[in-house]
């Protein structure tokens, strides 16, 4: 009988020195085919539409949802960043509830992507998650977003990951990009679980150490009582489990992503066994509030952007068609920042243009019923203060006071207005004032060449004077 995996059979595997991530290389070369290889750059966050495609369940409470962009395009990302989702929470016409999700898929494989949820039975988006979205279900997302992730290109590519709880998403996405890569990394894994049942990918885990000698896999249960045969560590971090587990700690870069008190502690022990400042990267799951401003930050950051890309392609779509010969006849769609302008479906009429414009009774210029105007005073009025905000859109008129934050009383009045940090950085709220003056005091949301052309931010302004508001 024929021994299946002897050691004579087996060979340690021939690979090139450190590792490099796919695109890095692409990226500076000037030959052709990399034209289309520099759309999988990780650089640009884009806001695009994404149907998921799969739902696999998972161990600790938690659910993968595997999606693809409905553009057809790859999504590309370092290992390790995240995506903002909007989920239609109160329903379609609602606001939808912004959350930001680990990817927990590698980016070597750009063509689907994942999350991976926890549900929290108390959180307001989790269990709608895990009920509400299957095959089929396409949401908001921008992203890639995030500036924990492996680095492009490491010749010493010698890591320490260590997660807890629900951290392992961003963990699992660089221990798949490791693996699916050729190039001489050593890596360990710490993964802290509340009880023996609830590793989320512990058999992929156990897959992967079982056949890439770069990989390490160690798991560690809390204060919480063993099972019986339970032969992994137990107790909480502490320096004499990171050196039993990587002695050489103070060599290796390190990871770490969960909840606010692991990475805590975790800082301050991986400072005592010698590992400097600059090698340790960290990714709050759970933050204070200057982490979830930070948060804000970044996706406020990249919503601008997601804007220039969009502009850019824009500019470049012109650019294009007055390059074209005019016999050719091209079709020159219209562009703005959003892209291409859609078809409106009204029949081409030949116009001429020294045909007199017919008037109104008054002498005005007639221009039609289409275009005129709502009359704010036929609107119900809502609210006290001394001034009246008429929203034309939605036909109210909301009074106020000049204390207040527009943003609030508006909202509470049914208009509807997209709103994230609330504070005047995300941009999020922002909307076209028609007339009337306001105090707006934000901190980044909005740019001059937008105030100019009338837009404000509601949640962190205040009205002078009646306004006119289009929303």
């Amino acid at each position: 009988m024929i021994e299946l995996g002897t050691v004579a059979a087996i060979l340690e595997p021939q690979r090139i020195r450190g590792l490099e991530m796919p695109w890095n290389r692409v990226m500076g070369t000037t030959e052709g085919p990399a034209g289309a290889a520099r759309a999988l750059g990780p650089w640009h966050p884009q806001e695009f539409m994404a149907e998921c495609v799969e739902t696999v369940p998972e161990a600790g409470g938690m659910m993968t949802f595997v999606f693809r962009r409905c553009d057809g395009a790859p999504l590309a990302f370092r290992a390790g960043q995240y995506v903002n989702v909007a989920f239609p929470v109160n329903g379609e016409d609602q606001d939808p509830v912004d959350r930001s999700y680990s990817l927990s898929s590698s980016p070597t494989e750009p063509w689907t992507f994942s999350i991976t949820v926890k549900c929290d039975p108390t959180g307001l988006v989790s269990p709608w998650v895990h009920e509400n979205v299957a095959p089929g279900t396409v949401l908001e997302m921008l992203g890639p977003v995030g500036a924990f992730h492996l680095p492009d290109a490491d010749r010493r590519a010698r890591y320490l990951l260590l997660a807890a709880g629900a951290g392992i998403t961003p963990i699992m996405s660089m221990l798949r990009t490791i693996h699916s890569l050729p190039g001489t990394a050593d890596v360990v894994v710490l993964y802290h679980g509340a009880e023996a049942g609830g590793f989320a990918f512990h058999e992929e885990l156990a897959y992967i150490a079982s056949v890439d000698s770069r990989v390490k896999v160690f798991y560690a249960l809390g204060d919480r009582s063993k099972p019986e045969g339970w032969e992994w560590l137990s107790g909480r971090l502490t320096a004499a489990m990171l050196d039993d587990v990587a002695p050489d700690a103070n060599g290796r870069q390190v990871y770490a992503c969960g909840p606010e008190g692991y990475l805590n502690t975790a800082t301050e022990l991986l400072g005592k066994i010698g590992v400097d400042d600059t090698s340790i990267n960290m990714e709050f799951f759970t933050g204070d509030r200057q982490t979830i401003l930070e948060y804000q930050a970044e996706i406020a950051l990249a919503v601008d952007i997601a804007e220039e890309i969009a502009e850019e392609i824009a500019d470049s779509a012109e650019d294009y068609y007055e390059s074209q010969p005019t016999a050719f006849g091209l079709y020159e769609p219209g562009y703005d920042a959003e892209g291409p302008l859609k078809a409106t479906g009204l029949p081409l009429e030949t116009v001429d243009p020294d045909a007199p414009t017919s008037e109104a009774p008054d002498g005005s210029p007639d221009v039609g019923p289409e275009a005129a105007t709502p009359d704010a005073s036929s609107f119900d009025t809502v609210g006290t203060g001394s001034l009246t905000l008429s929203f034309m859109r939605t036909g109210i008129n909301v009074r106020i006071d000049p204390t207040e934050h527009i943003l609030g009383p508006a909202q509470r009045a049914g208009v509807r207005i997209g709103a994230n940090c609330k504070e005047g950085m995300c941009g999020s709220c922002k909307i076209v004032k028609l007339s009337g003056e306001i105090e707006m005091n934000h901190q980044g949301g909005i740019r001059a060449r937008e105030i100019d052309a009338g837009k404000f931010l509601p949640c962190c302004s205040t009205a002078r004077t009646d306004m006119v508001i289009d929303a």
